[in-house]
């Protein structure tokens, strides 16, 4: 076997190590995460400027995407993810949030599109409705906050329709 040939063969066998073997060790560190507790206020003050955000992305979508981008960024850091920089971030909160993070990474990706120019606002959409669930991951109330913020999206159950029940008012309402 030739030196070239045990070289590439070592190299491969340390890829895959890697593969194997950091998750666990990024497991291993969700202990050491710090999670910052965060006031009902600051929670009630994102909550609505992310409403106000999804409210204006019809007008202004990279405005918007770009603002939520922004956003996500804030809240991470309030909840005590690193703030040195987004690849740090990102992979602290890939950590505790390893389903949600591919959001807030198309996200970031496409709100760095956005000046470029060609950006589908449909894609955008998708970006921001795929960050989501990250935003409300750090702005839902932790155990170690003090009161629990109310859900930004009712939990759909499973066969539901997705129609409004039909409220009864009373005997006026039955005209």
């Amino acid at each position: 076997m030739s030196t070239v040939t045990l070289i590439i063969l070592l190299a491969a066998l340390a890829a895959m190590a890697g593969l194997v073997i950091a998750p666990s060790v990024r497991q291993g560190r969700r202990g050491d995460l710090p999670v910052r507790s965060l006031p009902p206020e600051a929670r009630e003050q994102y909550a609505a400027r992310w409403a106000g955000l999804q409210e204006r992305f019809v007008d202004s979508p990279g405005w918007a995407l770009r603002e939520a981008d922004r956003l996500l960024g804030a809240l991470a850091v309030d909840r005590g993810y690193p703030a040195e920089s987004e690849e740090k971030r990102m992979d602290a909160l890939s950590v505790r949030h390893p389903d949600e993070i591919d959001g807030y990474r198309r996200l970031h990706a496409m709100a760095a599109r956005v000046d470029q120019g060609g950006t589908d606002t449909e894609r955008m959409r998708e970006a921001l409705v795929a960050a989501r669930p990250l935003f409300e991951q750090l702005v839902r109330a932790q155990p170690h906050d003090q009161r629990p913020l109310p859900r930004l999206v009712p939990p759909r159950r499973e066969g539901q329709q997705g129609r409004i029940p039909r409220q009864r008012l009373g005997p006026a309402a039955d005209h």
